[in-house]
């Protein structure tokens, strides 16, 4: 059986409808994600114009080096992952299997990086509550949004992974096609994921610092 019949699945017709449809699928629900990230940032950006001061000052004491490194680390991982996705498209299982496997590592590295991240943060003591040592009180409101915003991102990433991983596995058993329609819709949720981490970059670590 060939790799274009391997990966053809009940009830479409060919493998060129089942990747639009695949395409289409995914879009829309990356669609859901760009939303749900939308109404986040759109929450910043309303309180950013109220406490404009606040958010200043609470800016300048998020770390831009874990930042930037991570930046690099994500940006890598995209380009990791646009290999595996060419390399599955030109028939080349072991190419595939080493690029995601790249794939998964640079994102367990980013992870790793923000678990620093976050334990000098709390060292700090920059974490919404009673003892927050920041002034005025709206800083608070920039910390609530870093923490929700990182946090969120890194679930998504931290499932990105997994998929990463599981597609990985069963390309290395044989178990999944080169031409699956499978890499398309894993390459589309890890660029949102490299995408968000764009956006949240200036937003959470370049306010204040020009």
């Amino acid at each position: 059986m060939s790799e274009s019949a391997k990966a053809l699945h009940e009830p479409w017709p060919g493998l060129a409808r089942q990747r639009e449809a695949v395409s289409f699928g995914m879009w829309v629900f990356l669609t859901t994600e760009v939303l749900f990230f939308s109404g986040l940032f759109l929450g910043y950006a309303v309180y950013r114009h109220l406490y404009p001061h606040a958010f200043t000052i609470a800016a300048r004491e998020t770390n831009v080096v874990y930042g930037t490194v991570n930046t690099a680390i994500l940006l890598t991982s995209s380009l990791t992952m646009a290999l595996a996705a060419e390399a599955c498209e030109r028939g080349l299982r072991r190419m595939a299997i080493w690029c995601l496997a790249a794939t998964g590592t640079l994102g367990a590295a980013f992870l790793v990086v923000k678990g620093f991240e976050y334990a000098e943060d709390l060292s700090r003591g920059l974490f919404p509550g009673p003892h927050f040592p920041l002034q005025p009180a709206a800083t608070q409101l920039f910390w609530t949004f870093y923490w929700l915003m990182t946090g969120v991102h890194a679930v998504h990433l931290t499932v990105g992974i997994g998929a990463v991983a599981i597609v990985a596995a069963l390309l290395w058993r044989g178990r999944l096609s080169t031409k699956a329609t499978t890499f398309e819709a894993l390459a589309l949720y890890w660029h949102l994921i490299d995408l968000i981490w764009i956006f949240l970059l200036p937003l959470l670590y370049l306010v204040g610092r020009s």
